[in-house]
C-alpha cells in the first residue's frame, strides 16, 4: 500500500513541479540551502521532484517493481511496514548525505528525484533473492547479484568520470544502504543470504 501511496504523491509533486518553477527551487535538494538555511526538509522534498517525465517514469517504475516485493517481505519476515518507510526515505537520506557534505558551500548545486530510494529499495530486494533474475537494459535478464555489482561498478565509474546530469553517487549510497538494511533489522538474515552461495 505504502508503494502506490508515494508513487501517486511523487507523480502529482512533480508535475506540478513540471510548470512551476519556484515550487521546484523550494523543495530541491540544495545542500548550501539545507546547510546555511537550516532547509533539512530538502533531504526529503527533493525525492518527490523530478526532471522530466522520463525520470519520473523510470524511478517509478522501478519502485513500483520492487516496492511491493518488499513491502510483503518485511510482512512476511515479522518486521512491519514501518520498515518500508524507512527503507525507502533513509535511503533517500543516506543517498543525500554526500552531496549535503561536498557541495555545502556551492549555491549553485542542485540535485532531485528518488533515485537513492529507489536504489535502496531495489538493492535490498537483491539481497533478499539474489538469484532472482533482473532486466540489463531492459533486455536481458541476470541474476539480481551480479546486476548489482555492474550497476555499483558503473555508478562510481560514472561518478568519478563526470559530464552528465545524473547524481550517480545518489544511486551507489542508495544501493548500499539498501543492501545492508535488511540484515541491520533482521540479522539472520545475513545467514539466510549466504546460504544462496
Amino acid at each position: 500500500m505504502f508503494t502506490y501511496i508515494i508513487i501517486a504523491a511523487t507523480v502529482i509533486i512533480s508535475f506540478t513541479c513540471f510548470k512551476d518553477n519556484q515550487l521546484f527551487n523550494k523543495l530541491a535538494l540544495k545542500p548550501f540551502r539545507i546547510i546555511h538555511s537550516g532547509e533539512w526538509f530538502r533531504i526529503i522534498s527533493h525525492g518527490f521532484v523530478h526532471g522530466d517525465g522520463m525520470h519520473l517514469f523510470v524511478n517509478m517504475f522501478t519502485f513500483w517493481s520492487f516496492g511491493q516485493y518488499m513491502e510483503k517481505a518485511f510482512q512476511y519476515f515479522g518486521i512491519g511496514s514501518w520498515a518500508f518507510l524507512i527503507l525507502y526515505f533513509g535511503g533517500m537520506i543516506v543517498a543525500s548525505l554526500h552531496d549535503v557534505i561536498r557541495y555545502r558551500n556551492a549555491s549553485w548545486y542542485t540535485s532531485i528525484g528518488a533515485s537513492g530510494a529507489v536504489s535502496a529499495v531495489l538493492f535490498s530486494a537483491i539481497f533478499l533473492n539474489p538469484w532472482d533474475k533482473i532486466l540489463l537494459f531492459a533486455a536481458i535478464p541476470i541474476p539480481g547479484i551480479l546486476f548489482g555489482g555492474l550497476y555499483l561498478f558503473y555508478c562510481q565509474y560514472m561518478a568519478r568520470r563526470g559530464g552528465d546530469s545524473i547524481n550517480h553517487n545518489a544511486h551507489f549510497y542508495g544501493a548500499l544502504y539498501g543492501f545492508v538494511f535488511p540484515a541491520l533489522l533482521k540479522p539472520e538474515l545475513f545467514t539466510a543470504f549466504l546460504r544462496h552461495f
